[in-house]
């Protein structure tokens, strides 16, 4: 596979001042790197465990659905506040830069027993932690989670007790 951090851009000071954000729409947009990227991905151990996954908004949206769509397995979504209707569960988290929500649909949660909860970027754990909290107190087991890059330096796997697979760690 290409080098994968070639393909990756960084902006400083994005979406605030003191964070140098990790964009990773570039390996999507090299269709052979995704194609490879989603086949390794949806042949990982977390995600063979799982009966569904959970990809988080936004970008977990993107390898999410192409992971389901590769190991037919069925994908549920953890959005933020204001973006799912129906009867929601919720758990708040902090990013680097602030505090948010994310929910997940109750019917949906119900029908699955195991998940796998898919992100492109694992960096202070905090929303793959609250996706976790969220699967636990829906009494669901969590097979791990599994992302394509990992910011080392932000330590964020130590926060979470399940298995934690990255495709790449910078």
């Amino acid at each position: 596979m290409k080098n994968l951090e070639s393909l990756i851009k960084t902006y400083y000071d994005f979406p605030k001042k003191g964070i140098a954000f990790k964009d990773i729409l570039g390996i999507i947009q090299d269709t052979e790197v995704f194609k490879e990227l989603i086949l390794k991905m949806s042949s990982n151990s977390v995600i063979q465990r799982s009966e569904a996954i959970i990809s988080i908004e936004a970008r977990g949206f993107i390898f999410g659905s192409a992971i389901s769509l590769q190991t037919s397995k069925p994908m549920l979504v953890a959005r933020k506040p204001g973006k799912l209707p129906g009867e929601l569960i919720q758990e708040s988290y902090f990013l680097e830069y602030g505090k948010s929500y994310l929910s997940i649909q109750k019917e949906a949660i119900q029908k699955f027993s195991s998940y796998a909860i898919v992100d492109d970027l694992l960096a202070t754990g905090g929303t793959i932690d609250c996706v976790a909290n969220l699967i636990k107190k829906s009494g669901k087991e969590v097979c791990g989670s599994i992302t394509v890059v990992e910011l080392l330096e932000l330590n964020g796997r130590s926060r979470l007790n399940f298995p934690v697979e990255t495709i790449i760690s910078i």
